[in-house]
């Protein structure tokens, strides 16, 4: 049975172990983090054929990856260019997808310069760290005050030295869209579900539709204008196992960012056959 390393002992391996087993394909976890680790000793206890996806921890993963000697189905360059937002956003605009307007801002960066970055938007516009996940950081603006505000903050977190990514982006604001995550998999369109929070929470002001931030995430079919416009995401950032967030507002779709190590949701949320083009791409990654 061709074995596959997780680093991420979460929902996303409870989830694939069972259907990838039934394919032949074992998955197991493999920590990375929170732990002690020999350099002249094995990661893992037994061998493994390939690797899941890049362990979050870049330094962390660097390590496993030197010790286990694997290819990853989303290797290291894959995990950077999508956490990159700016990168991620830069590649879209240039391969012609639609994207919402963006400054990227580099700290330090002096008041004018911020200034003219919230003044090419229409307020209120949205500050989001460029390498978070999960809705961490993001914050909304809606007058030159309060902007410079929250970029004195962000100014401070970067003067410390050990902080790696000390950017930031200024991004329009799309009121009232639909927050969608479509799920790519070696390029082809997979499912896709639209993440949503409560109305109570909507009517009180809540505008980030995370799930991690109480929001639901419910399958959608989605047209097929849009499903191209996930496929075109991955192809143009070279990515096999993407998810991609389209933002969709008075009929306007913009991919906002992707992540390549998306949570797997349940199986009902996806396409037929999704997990035996998985296992397909999966085997492929261990025959490379």
């Amino acid at each position: 049975m061709l074995r596959l390393a997780v680093a991420t002992d979460a929902e996303t391996l409870e989830r694939i172990r069972d259907p990838l087993s039934e394919r032949g394909i074992e998955a197991a976890y493999v920590p990375t983090t929170g732990r002690v680790q020999p350099l002249s000793e094995p990661v893992a206890e037994h061998s493994f054929d390939a690797g899941f996806v890049y362990p979050s921890r870049m330094m962390e993963g660097g390590v496993a990856d030197a010790l286990l000697g694997v290819p990853w189905v989303n290797d290291r360059e894959a995990v950077l260019r999508s956490r990159n937002k700016a990168e991620t956003l830069a590649r879209l605009d240039r391969a012609g997808l639609p994207t919402p307007e963006t400054v990227h801002v580099s700290n330090p960066a002096d008041g004018s310069a911020l200034r003219a970055a919230f003044e090419r938007l229409d307020p209120p516009v949205v500050i989001k760290p460029n390498s978070t996940t999960r809705g961490i950081g993001i914050a909304k603006a809606a007058d030159l005050d309060s902007f410079l505000g929250i970029c004195d903050y962000l100014s401070l977190i970067h003067d410390y030295r050990a902080t790696g990514d000390k950017s930031f982006l200024v991004q329009e604001f799309l009121p009232d869209a639909r927050d969608v995550r479509a799920m790519v998999v070696d390029g082809e369109y997979a499912g896709a579900v639209e993440r949503r929070l409560p109305e109570a929470d909507r009517a009180a002001g809540r505008w980030k539709h995370n799930v991690h931030r109480g929001a639901t995430a419910a399958a959608v079919d989605l047209p097929d204008e849009h499903r191209r416009l996930a496929e075109d995401a991955a192809e143009a950032l070279g990515v096999r196992w993407l998810g991609v967030d389209v933002l969709v507002s008075d009929g306007r779709a913009v991919v906002t960012e992707t992540n390549a190590r998306p949570t797997v949701d349940s199986v009902t949320k996806y396409e037929p056959g999704f997990y035996d083009r998985f296992a397909a791409l999966i085997r492929r990654t261990a025959d490379a």
